[in-house]
């Protein structure tokens, strides 16, 4: 099992990055977040996972463990597999899609391309109970109320993400759990901007 590369990007591509260990380049599918971090040319490590199929040997990529371990857990739900696992890492960070796979958060699963409506609900039943708590950062399940609803559905209007809004007004309520609507969109606009 190959869990882990270190050597030189030698190509990024859309959905993929080759790298150059020992003379020898290995390519591994990636989300995103991770090819965000990746240079060609410059020295890089991956943690890895070599997916099996009847008919196909895939390398999968991540820039941190935390990834790697979620996109684990994505790949034991049933009708889940590389692609749809590597699309919901990219579309949100890896603490908000924890949060969101242990909530079940059907509007930040579909939000990915290739999750509708049936998968998503699937998904979250299958993994509720199943997230570990480190997964999800050091503030654990988000607390949701009326206030940070309130407050992310004014910053969507205006224009936001709304994974970064969710993230960022999440954090905010944590720090301050006696804001209100207004006070939170106040400081999400400030740490937005």
């Amino acid at each position: 099992m190959i869990r882990y590369l270190k050597g030189t990007v030698f190509k990024k591509k859309l959905n993929s990055a080759i790298l150059l260990v020992s003379g020898v380049g290995f390519e591994a599918g990636c989300p995103a977040s991770t090819l965000a971090t990746l240079t060609e040319g410059q020295e890089a490590v991956l943690h890895t996972v070599l997916v099996v199929r009847e008919d196909d040997l895939s390398l999968y990529g991540f820039a941190d463990e935390r990834s790697l371990e979620l996109f684990e857990l994505l790949l034991g739900v049933s009708g889940v597999g590389p692609k749809v696992a590597l699309n919901l890492l990219s579309s949100q960070t890896p603490a908000l899609l924890a949060r969101a796979l242990a909530e079940g958060d059907l509007r930040l699963l579909t939000a990915a391309q290739g999750v509708g409506k049936k998968l998503a609900e699937r998904i979250a039943l299958d993994l509720r109970g199943k997230v570990p708590a480190n997964l999800m950062g050091e503030g654990g399940m988000i607390v949701r109320s009326a206030n940070t609803e309130e407050a992310e559905l004014a910053l969507v209007t205006l224009g936001f993400r709304e994974s970064q809004v969710r993230s960022v007004v999440a954090e905010i309520a944590r720090n301050n759990p006696e804001a209100g609507t207004q006070e939170l969109i106040k400081l999400a606009l400030k740490a937005l901007r």
